[in-house]
């Protein structure tokens, strides 16, 4: 009976381990982005060198803020053109972190563009890196007391993987297409680990958005963002803004099944952003969290 309670008790928290920061541990093992269109770069591979200059973004998240050892994100990326314009490069990590467990990831990527007409250019891309799996068993208590310990040390596993990405763009739209997690490696941190539920998932991402000039001063832009792992229902962020010249904008946004969101920002000159969004959450979970907190801030600089 302990030996199968164990092993389910292991398992368990494996699915912790890889939906870290997913809405339900069952669908997304990969993590959400409030302000996913602030930072297309790590979502999709094909935006490294979309741009005349380099940028670097960095995400903090903190999720469900109030519930005890909640999923906790943060991600830096660089990525910007070569010389000729037609080739991009780009990095990131990230790390999710999530009671006794937590997700360590780095990836590199080569883009190139193609001019398809005078306004609309096509960026193919894909990426390398690796990702950690780590649990902590000294910060595990078992609940029953005369178990087993079930962890006493540090345990961990790294593998390898890649991602896919095209990206079509214009000066007012944008739409992209991402396939994560292409090597689906197993991961077996305890020998009672399943084979099915251990799997890195196929996962696809679409997104898309456009921006409308009202006038010299004020525009507005909507971004959506469509993600699906099988066997689970595809769940959809969709967020509308108003810009004032270039320089403040502030929107209201939607997760499906999720929380409604509210973000604001700022850029100053083109080279300087910063932006914020609170997620409240719309699932009984808003019992017990008050809510998501996400900050982001950016440089962009020339070669």
């Amino acid at each position: 009976m302990n030996t199968m309670k164990n092993a389910i008790i292991k398992t368990l928290i494996f699915c912790l381990l890889i939906g870290a920061t997913s809405i339900t541990l069952s669908a997304q093992q990969l993590p959400h982005y409030s302000q996913f269109d602030q930072n297309r770069y790590v979502l999709n591979p094909g935006v490294a060198g979309s741009m005349d200059q380099f940028e670097v973004r960095a995400i903090n998240r903190s999720q469900w803020t109030g519930v005890t050892d909640a999923p906790r994100t943060f991600a830096l990326s660089l990525q910007g053109p070569l010389k000729n314009k037609k080739v991009g490069l780009g990095g990131y990590l990230f790390t999710d972190n999530v009671g006794p467990t937590r997700r360590t990831g780095i990836q590199f990527s080569y883009s190139y563009h193609l001019q398809l007409n005078d306004k609309i250019k096509l960026g193919l891309a894909a990426s390398m890196g690796a990702l950690q799996f780590t649990i902590d068993g000294s910060k595990i208590q078992l609940a029953e007391e005369g178990d087993p310990a079930l962890f006493s040390e540090l345990n961990s596993q790294t593998v390898f993987d890649a991602k896919f990405g095209a990206y079509m763009y214009h000066e007012n739209w944008y739409v992209g297409v991402t396939l994560p997690q292409l090597l689906q490696n197993q991961i077996q941190l305890y020998e009672s680990t399943t084979g099915d539920l251990s799997k890195l998932e196929d996962h696809y991402f679409l997104m898309g958005g456009y921006t409308h000039s009202i006038n010299d001063d004020w525009k507005v832009s909507t971004n959506a963002l469509i993600k699906y792992v099988a066997p689970v229902p595809p769940q959809f962020d969709i967020n509308f803004k108003g810009h004032y010249k270039d320089m403040i904008f502030a929107g209201l946004g939607y997760r499906h099944n999720d929380a409604l969101i509210f973000m604001a920002g700022y850029e100053y000159r083109e080279a300087i952003s910063i932006g914020f969004a609170y997620d409240m959450t719309t699932t009984d979970l808003r019992n017990y969290s008050n809510g998501t907190y996400e900050v982001m801030v950016g440089f962009r600089f020339n070669q």
